[in-house]
């Protein structure tokens, strides 16, 4: 596909006909081959215990643009899938404090608890409320200084009043016109779902939320891209749900001249064997595989129409420009305008940082 000659998946192809703007890498490796840890991995630099995701350690660096809107927020599958393995752990601010936390938005309902001002108290009334909650916790927090869960709830009920001036209109998407609608997808229903949350994260980025995190999909197997029974069926479903809203964005952010500024991230935990896995007595499924998986990026500084790193023949394991998780933190970090190597965090007498001791920045599709 494209000027660069890419391979896409058929089942893909509205992504596909960006591929001058995918940056693809081909030989990720993981650890281990269960979800819970990979997807800690993924999103925390380990798989054993919960540490800063990469969009806390991101707000952490960069600060936010925007003091009425949550500067890291999450969105998980609307269709009764539940959360990704690990649940809120994914989007954790671990040791960081607790204002670095993702802030997840609601798959359906209002998207936000309490995002509107209670019925009968005026703007006035509630401002009163809340200093003088601030001013009984500001006084338990001179006695306790060191309770950082404290210091984020003092700011989590600030940035929920500041929220509920601008936050209502960031949302809704039903104000968008006919056709921006019909680029995402929104009329078609096997997509309407996850194109809802990918127009919501373009309203949100173009207002000043850092860092947006979508999961599509939810708990294992035939409700998340877990082919371990069909993957044909398995993978062309999920596809068909997240193709041409992803296809949207991308289009969308290039059109508002926002893509050049905004880096776009696909990619899961780990991918599937190249060998059948029985199910009912058909070889028709995959089993998870740590050793081979597929990332790609867009915009943000990366290099459209790049394919970076290669596996074995049969797609078993990474076999040319083996890429691990820590360089795809230290390339979204300095694709973000940060050193990973200088972007620490003192804890426990030591400093941590995202990719930890590990970690290398991936030249090679950077522009």
């Amino acid at each position: 596909y494209g000027e660069s000659g890419l391979e896409v998946s058929e089942i893909f192809q509205h992504t596909a006909a960006h591929a001058d703007d995918l940056a693809v890498i081909r030989s990720m490796h993981a650890d281990v081959p269960n979800h819970e840890p990979s997807l800690l991995l993924m999103n925390c630099g380990d798989s054993v215990q919960v540490r800063p995701s990469l969009g806390s350690w991101s707000t952490y660096g960069l600060g936010t643009e925007n003091q009425n809107l949550p500067a890291f927020v999450v969105m998980s599958d609307p269709l009764n899938r539940g959360l990704p393995k690990g649940h809120a752990a994914n989007w954790s601010s671990g040791f960081l404090p607790g204002a670095f936390q993702g802030t997840w938005v609601r798959s359906k309902g209002e998207p936000i608890p309490n995002l509107r001002r209670a019925a009968g108290l005026s703007d006035s009334q509630q401002r009163h409320q809340l200093d003088f909650i601030g001013q009984l916790n500001a006084g338990h927090l001179r006695r306790h200084p060191e309770e950082s869960e404290l210091a984020a709830r003092i700011k989590s009920f600030e940035l929920a009043y500041r929220m509920q001036s601008e936050a209502p209109e960031c949302f809704e998407v039903d104000s968008e016109p006919e056709h921006i609608k019909s680029l995402y997808g929104l009329e078609e229903q096997r997509c309407s779902h996850f194109a809802r949350q990918c127009l919501m994260a373009r309203r949100m980025v173009e207002r000043g939320v850092r860092f947006v995190q979508i999961y599509s999909g939810g708990m294992e197997n035939a409700r998340s891209w877990d082919g371990h029974g069909d993957i044909r069926k398995n993978h062309s479903q999920f596809a068909g749900e997240t193709d041409q809203p992803i296809a949207g964005l991308l289009a969308d952010l290039e059109q508002r001249g926002l893509l050049e500024d905004t880096l776009v991230i696909w990619g899961g935990e780990f991918g599937r064997l190249p060998v059948s896995q029985l199910s009912g007595g058909k070889p028709t499924g995959r089993d998870h595989n740590p050793h081979a998986g597929c990332y790609w990026m867009a915009g943000g500084g990366t290099r459209g129409g790049t394919s970076y790193g290669e596996t074995d023949e049969i797609g078993h394991k990474a076999a040319e420009n083996t890429v691990e998780i820590h360089d795809i933190h230290a390339t979204i970090l300095h694709l973000l305008g940060m050193d990973h190597k200088k972007l620490t965090y003192l804890h426990s007498g030591r400093r941590f940082r995202l990719p930890d001791v590990a970690g290398r920045v991936l030249h090679d599709i950077i522009a």
